[in-house]
């Protein structure tokens, strides 16, 4: 049993010895938690679980705290995958949810399992998910200003459960001041993708990551026999050929864990139930 998870890009938003700190303790006790829920719950529940504490805490891009959109409005994305099933769900620019990842899960279990914008929240509403508003005034302040800190803030998790079977998610705010109805990765199998032998969540700026199809080709790589480390590099490498801004985190079916950015610094943190490894 490990997790690993993200929560986007150190660059995204103040970069003060405090919010590093800040970042650094809000996931070492984030992931603490996800470990310890996940000693009685699957991958599949605890990648949901731990991705809306991320959501909840208003140092990431997700959930509480997202970017405003040029037009004033927050719209956020989220994806679960069940590496086991190999079932995608997910919402795309949803609005006034608290959790988007818990209405992303809730999907799977339909037909219809990836919805958009009025549908995904009409959607909500009847499944009794609350409208609830994530804007924070720093978010408010930054529009006004028409501040952009550079769109790679996003949040994900990626988890291996006593079975040994795999599951990620991934939710985001946005890249802030982008223009309604623009679709990031994180609902997408570039940013969100899980088999029986490798699962990965993305962050970075998402047309990078869609170009590059960044989770899609490091799992299937995995399947095809390369190691996670061989995977990433060769991954990465093409990434860096269209300079492509992505970060990514992985755990493969032998519980090896990976992660990688081709630019500094993704936030991240995994537990294995004894040890730490935070980024610095």
């Amino acid at each position: 049993m490990k997790i690993i998870i993200h929560g986007g890009f150190f660059s995204e938003s103040d970069q003060s010895h405090e919010i590093k700190t800040a970042k650094q303790n809000s996931l070492k006790e984030i992931a603490q938690k996800a470990f310890e829920y996940l000693q009685t719950h699957s991958a599949f529940d605890t990648v949901a679980y731990v991705v809306s504490l991320l959501e909840d805490d208003p140092l990431y891009n997700a959930g509480i705290g997202s970017q405003i959109q040029s037009d004033g409005v927050i719209r956020m994305s989220a994806a679960i995958m069940n590496g086991d099933t190999q079932k995608l769900s997910g919402v795309i620019n949803i609005q006034d949810v608290k959790n988007p990842i818990f209405v992303a899960k809730d999907l799977i279990k339909e037909d219809d399992r990836v919805l958009g914008g009025n549908g995904a929240k009409i959607y909500a509403t009847e499944h009794g998910f609350e409208n609830f508003s994530t804007e924070i005034p720093q978010r408010r302040s930054e529009y006004e200003a028409k501040l952009n800190h550079g769109g790679k803030g996003t949040v994900g998790c990626v988890a291996i459960d006593k079975d040994g079977k795999l599951a990620v998610a991934t939710s985001t705010g946005g890249k802030g001041f982008e223009i309604p109805g623009r679709i990031s990765d994180s609902a997408t199998v570039a940013g969100n993708y899980a088999n029986a032998f490798c699962a990965v969540s993305c962050t970075g700026v998402g047309e990078d990551i869609v170009s590059n199809a960044t989770a899609a080709k490091i799992v299937t790589r995995v399947t095809d026999g390369m190691n996670l480390e061989q995977a990433f590099h060769k991954t990465f490498d093409e990434l860096k050929a269209i300079d492509g801004f992505a970060g990514a985190i992985a755990i493969d079916k032998e519980g090896n864990l990976y992660h990688q950015d081709s630019y500094p610094t993704m936030v991240f943190a995994s537990f294995d139930g004894k040890n730490f490894d935070v980024f610095s």
